[in-house]
C-alpha cells in the first residue's frame, strides 16, 4: 500500500464516522422528547428561574409562578431539539450540582447557585457567534439560554411583573415609539 491510497482512506473513515456521529446526534435530538418528567421538575424550575429574576422590592420569578409557563411552554409550544435539550440541561445540572457540592440545587447557597448558572452560561456561549448560529440550528438552543429566554418571557408576560415589576400604563395614551426613562423608572410592560 502506498502512502496516498493510506492517507485516502483515513480520510475517508475519518469523514464517514463523523459524519455518522452527527446524523445520529441529530436523529436523538429531534425525536420525541419525555416531557411528562418536567412536572416533577418545577420545583428545581422555579428555583432556577428565581436565581435569574430574584425577589427584590419588585415580585421575584417565584411571586409570577415562572415555573408553571416555563412547563407549558416546553410542552406544547417548543420545538423536540429543544425539549431535548432542556430535559438533559436540568440532568446535566444535577448531576454537576451533587457532584461539585455534594447537595442538590436547591439546598445551595445564593452564590452557589449564582456560580452554577454562570458556569451554564459560559459553557451556552461561543465565542464565534458563526458556530452558536449554526449550533443552534442543527441541534437547538443550549440549555441555560433556553431557561434564561421563558424565564424573562414568563416574568414580563406575568400579571406580576408586568404590573409590579414594570411600568404598567392601564390606559395607553398616543402610540410614542421610542420614550425616555426617567431616573429610577421601570421599564415599560405595555410600550
Amino acid at each position: 500500500m502506498d502512502r496516498r491510497t493510506t492517507i485516502k482512506g483515513l480520510i475517508v473513515f475519518v469523514s464517514v464516522g463523523i459524519s455518522s456521529f452527527s446524523f445520529y446526534k441529530w436523529i436523538a435530538v429531534n425525536s420525541v422528547a419525555d416531557v411528562s418528567q418536567l412536572h416533577k421538575k418545577k420545583a428545581l424550575i422555579a428555583e432556577l428561574a428565581e436565581v435569574i429574576i430574584p425577589k427584590t422590592d419588585t415580585p421575584g420569578a417565584k411571586d409570577a409562578q415562572v415555573e408553571d409557563f416555563i412547563v407549558d411552554m416546553m410542552k406544547f409550544c417548543t420545538e423536540p431539539k429543544n425539549q431535548h435539550n432542556f430535559l438533559n440541561g436540568l440532568a446535566d445540572l444535577e448531576i454537576y450540582t451533587h457532584k461539585n457540592y455534594n447537595r442538590n440545587f436547591i439546598a445551595c447557597s445564593k452564590s452557589e447557585k449564582q456560580e452554577i448558572l454562570k458556569y451554564y452560561e459560559a459553557k451556552s456561549l461561543y465565542k464565534l457567534k458563526i458556530i452558536s448560529k449554526v449550533n443552534n440550528k442543527v441541534f437547538g438552543m443550549p440549555f441555560f439560554i433556553i431557561l434564561k429566554q421563558l424565564t424573562v418571557e414568563g416574568y414580563c408576560t406575568s400579571q406580576p411583573g408586568a404590573t409590579r415589576g414594570l411600568a404598567y400604563d392601564y390606559i395607553p395614551g398616543a402610540y410614542a415609539s421610542c420614550i425616555p426613562l426617567t431616573k429610577n423608572q421601570k421599564s415599560w410592560a405595555t410600550k
